[in-house]
């Protein structure tokens, strides 16, 4: 299928490794040029030479995406590069400290907010001008099913809660200016050097037992399983989707191989 990618001109963020990178492949494969944004100068250079391959357009910028004003010139920046925007993935997240009520320090849950809805929400403003000029546009907002199934840790649970409202509510917001907007939920997705596989070499047991209780087909998910779904997501070959969550889990039960004390 022909997704009508091809000139397109998408940014992510947290896209030089995991997830990011592979919605980065996705997109690429089907002709977008894209833009890459992360907090390390050379591992995003490492992702452009990957895509070198692919011969579109790749651009990337330095940016801690909490830091708002440092995010916004990274989005002006890719779009200066790409000569303008019509793809947005938030895809950069995850838990400051511990993550939990009983454990967490001061502003752990705050920062935990910023990193994956704070960031998510802003990434959004700053592009709005982008996609307008364009006509119009698609977003995609990385969440997770512990958004939607309790599971530690608290404060990254309720940050991935919060980004799925986020793409509800802006879906409704920014219909008017052409944009749709989404949330996809991965479940427990395998790569090397992620963390399932960090789990699954330090704690065996647990993660065997993970394994064999909570996913109906035996495996964890995989990165291409996701990305597919993101670029059809921001394809007009989804064009009458917005404000949706997808799932991307297998079935998966429990989210996390961690349970509360």
């Amino acid at each position: 299928m022909d997704l009508g990618l091809r000139g397109r001109r998408a940014l992510i963020t947290g896209g030089s490794r995991g997830i990011g990178f592979a919605v980065a492949e996705a997109l690429a494969a089907e002709g977008a040029a894209v833009g890459l944004v992360a907090r390390d100068a050379a591992g995003l250079a490492a992702a452009a030479v990957r895509l070198e391959p692919r011969g579109v357009t790749v651009a990337t910028a330095a940016a801690d995406v909490t830091d708002t004003p440092a995010l916004r010139r990274a989005v002006a920046q890719i779009a200066t590069a790409l000569g303008g925007l019509d793809l947005l993935v938030a895809n950069a997240g995850g838990t400051a400290g511990r993550g939990n009520l009983a454990s967490a320090g001061d502003d752990e849950f705050t920062a935990t907010f910023a990193l994956n809805a704070g960031h998510a929400a802003e990434l959004l403003r700053a592009g709005l001008p982008h996609l307008r000029a364009s006509g119009g546009g698609s977003a995609v907002i990385i969440s997770s099913i512990t958004g939607m199934r309790p599971a530690p840790r608290t404060a990254y649970a309720a940050a991935k809660a919060a980004e799925i409202h986020l793409a509800a509510t802006a879906a409704q917001e920014l219909a008017p200016d052409g944009v749709r907007v989404n949330a996809v939920s991965p479940g427990s997705i395998m790569f090397p050097g992620g963390g399932w596989d960090t789990f699954r070499k330090e704690n065996p047991e647990d993660f065997a037992a993970f394994l064999a209780g909570q996913f109906p087909f035996g495996r964890l998910g995989t990165l291409p399983e996701v990305a597919d779904v993101v670029a059809f997501l921001l394809s007009e070959r989804a064009s009458w989707i917005t404000g949706a969550n997808i799932a991307v889990d297998g079935g998966q039960g429990y989210p996390s191989a961690r349970r509360f004390a």
